[in-house]
Formats: structure tokens, sequence, C-alpha cells
């Protein structure tokens, strides 16, 4: 007889940081770039889409941004569903649904048909590949987490490099319909992702043991199983993540969303602008896995969270700076900049998040996270609109960026300084995947060692 599967108790067993692990990896690192990418990469198929239903820029947005809050905003019903069914069928599901809302969109007559195919069921679909993606990845990883992390991360500019050329080419050669149609074939991969997060599998006992342990786990009641567990919110440190990342999340994404149409403003040919988003990409493709190898060292993982609060920083005071830019190469030094410390913070957050909830709770903690951030999301960048609309100067739109980030870090920074560190009693208590328990044993041991004649 073989060993447990343990979906839904994972620190029973060593994580393996290796081994199945990287096909865990692999599978993450497709579905980070479809999850982050895919919204982008749609944008591409706007100008066919005016031309065809008669709408306007901005109504096009909106695919985009509805994909963005499924992304964000179903992260609770992520995590019910991953407590209650395991993180593998919830992700194949989640690809079916992913392909399912483009094939269906290629067949769309308004605008209307698109926001709900490609919006709400791909976006559904997407969400429910990226949660479960990075909590298997939490089990599987614990020495090599925060490389792990950094590489999975590192999926998302990568995409965006192939997805936006792909989209191109796929409308040129078979306009919007036939492109969305072959898109949403490629999100079937998102399934045969899913079918890679085999749960981890506990070493084989002796069949007299297993059978006893059978019998024992049978007489003991089975507490109930909470399918979203608010007992997060309790933990100060958590509580300190969740608000600085819903205030860095509101100026993030902005600078992004603008650079392009800040270069144009200056006087230059769209595809030299359009050249931008490229040199920031694929800055950022190295800086994710570079951040998480230093993030894993030795004497930085115990300090990460401050690590992630320098990342915050200095992604904050590029903004500020770029907001003084008054020529293409000022901007280009900009995305270079951006790009850096952009990675740093893709490869960083997941990874500060898992350190301070610890295994068991990260499901939860990580769909709560994920809800709060998508209100963020919907106001971040149309905020920043109204501000262009209302100043007609992107100088302002950076400042405003650059102030919300900067704000985020010092709110983590100093949470964490003065909140956690006035905890003398608990000085294991962000300690990860059950550390606490096990430091309570050891003590108790030596106390009993020392009492003994």
């Amino acid at each position: 007889m073989g060993g447990a599967v343990v979906d839904d108790e994972p620190s029973d067993v060593k994580a393996p940081d290796g081994g199945w692990g990287w096909a865990v990896l692999a599978g993450g690192f497709v579905i980070t770039g479809f999850s982050y990418a895919f919204p982008k990469a749609v944008s591409v198929f706007f100008k066919e889409l005016i031309r065809e239903f008669g709408v306007g820029y901005s109504d096009c947005a909106w695919i985009s941004s509805i994909l963005l809050a499924m992304l964000y905003g179903t992260g609770p019903l992520c995590s019910v569903l991953v407590n209650k069914f395991g993180c593998r069928p919830v992700m194949m599901v989640g690809g079916l649904f992913a392909s399912l809302g483009m094939i269906l969109a290629s067949l769309a007559t308004s605008i209307l048909h698109i926001y709900i195919c490609t919006g709400v069921i791909t976006g559904l679909g997407l969400a429910l590949n990226f949660q479960p993606s990075l909590i298997m990845l939490n089990r599987y990883f614990s020495e090599k987490r925060p490389l792990a992390n950094g590489l999975s991360a590192a999926g998302s500019p990568v995409a965006l490099c192939c997805l936006s050329p792909l989209g191109q080419v796929l409308q040129y050669h078979y306009g919007w319909r036939g492109g969305f149609l072959i898109l949403g074939g490629l999100l079937l991969n998102c399934c045969a992702c899913g079918a890679l997060m085999r749960p981890l599998v506990g070493p084989k006992k002796p069949q007299g043991q297993e059978l006893q342990a059978v019998d024992e786990a049978e007489k003991k009641p089975k507490p109930k199983k909470k399918l979203l567990d608010f007992s997060v919110f309790k933990d100060r440190g958590f509580l300190i993540y969740a608000i600085a990342a819903s205030i860095m999340v509101l100026g993030l994404f902005v600078p992004p969303v603008f650079v392009v149409s800040y270069a144009k403003e200056m006087g230059n040919e769209d595809t030299k602008s359009a050249l931008l988003l490229t040199i920031l990409g694929f800055i950022d493709i190295f800086a994710r896995p570079t951040c998480g190898l230093i993030a894993g060292m030795k004497w930085v993982r115990p300090r990460c969270v401050y690590l992630f609060s320098f990342a915050i920083l200095f992604n904050g005071i590029t903004d500020v700076i770029s907001s003084q830019a008054t020529d293409y190469p000022g901007l280009v030094v900009f995305c270079i900049f951006f790009g850096l410390s952009y990675g740093m913070v893709g490869a960083l957050q997941f990874e500060v998040l898992m350190a301070i909830v610890g295994t068991k709770k990260f499901s939860s903690a990580l769909g709560l996270v994920l809800l709060m951030e998508a209100i963020a999301v919907l106001v971040g960048p149309p905020g920043a609109g109204r501000l262009l609309d209302a100043t007609h100067n992107y100088m302002y739109v950076f400042l405003l960026a650059g102030c919300e980030v900067i704000l985020a870090s010092i709110v983590i920074c100093m949470g964490n300084f003065l909140c956690i560190k006035k905890k003398p009693d608990e000085p294991e208590a962000h300690l990860e995947n059950g550390a606490p328990a096990e430091m309570e044993k050891l003590n108790s041991l030596l106390e009993a060692e020392g009492a003994a004649p």
C-alpha cells in the first residue's frame, strides 16, 4: 500500500525542494505567464474590435480590466475550491474555462459578448490556475523557495514578449476572430500544467504500521476543515502585508499603462514608443530569478520582508524621478530601472506572504490578499487616467503613482519594524512550515535535559 495523499495537509510531508518540484515549477512558469500577460496581450486586437463593433478605446479597455478584476477578485473563491477539491482538479477545470471563453468570444456579435466571454469566463479560468499553481509551488519548495518563486514569476515578462507579437501575427493572417480561436486552443495548455500538480505523497510505511495508523485515524473525530480561514487577520504580519500590498497596487501598474502614451506625447513614433515596453520586459525577465536567488541567501532570507520593502521603495523612487523626463533617452533609462524594480517586486511579493503565514494558511491568505488588491487594481489606472484628463500632464500621473508605491514601502517596513519586533514573547512567530511548533518541542527537550540529574 502506498503513502497517503496529503494535498490538504502538506506540512506533514517535507518539501522535496526538487524532483517533481521542477515539473511543478515549469507548470507555474507557464501559468504565471498566461495569467499576467494575457490581459495585456489581448489589447493587440483592440483596433479591430473598435472597427468591428463601432465602440471607443475606453470600451475595449474594459476587457483587460475585467480580466484583471477576475484574476484578483475571485481569490477567496479559488481558496475555497482548492481547500475543498485540491489544486489539480481546480486547475484543469480552470484551463477548460480559460479556453472556452476565448473560443466563445471568437463568435461574438457585440462587445458585451466579449466582456462576458473573454473578461469573465477566461478571467475566471486563469484565476483558477494562477492561485493553485502558487500553492503547489509553496508545497514543493522550502529551502529553494525564493529561487523557485523568482523563476516562476519570470513567466510573466517572457509570456508578454511572446504573446504580444504572436497576437499581431494572428490578427494579420486570421483576423481577430481567428486569433481568439487559436489563443483559446493555446490556453488548453493550462490543463496540461494542471496535470503536473501532483499532490505530495508521504513516505511508505510497513503494512502493519499503516493499518494501525488508519485505525487510529478512524477512531479520532476529524475536525471540520475550514474552506476559508479568516484567522489570518489575527496575524499582525499579515495585516501589515495586506494593507501595504493594496496601497502598492494602486500605483504599481500605472507606469506601464501610460509610458507608451507618454513617449508619443513627446513626439516619438508608434514603433519607437512601443519599444519601451520591450525594454522594460527584457530587464524584468532577468531581474526576477536574480532577485529570487538573492532572497534565498542565508543572511538575506530572514530579512526578506525588508528586501521587499526596498524593492517597493526603489520602484516608487523610479516613478517619481521619471516624472521629470523630457526626452526619449530619459524614458529608456526609466524603463531599465522600472523593469529592474518591478521584477524584484514580482519575485518577492508571494515569497514574503508565504513566509509570513506559513504553508497551512497560505491558500486562504492568498485569496484574501488578492481580493483586497482587486479593488486597488480597478481604482488605480482609471484614477490616474482621470488625473491625466484634468491636468493634461503626465508628470502628475507618474508622481502620484510613485508616491503611492513609496507609501506602501514605508507601511510594510515600519509596520514590521515597530509592530513585529515588539513581540519578544513570540520571537519565531513568522517562521514557515510549522517551524514555531518545532522550536517549542526543541526548547521543552532542552529544559527536560537540564532538569535531569
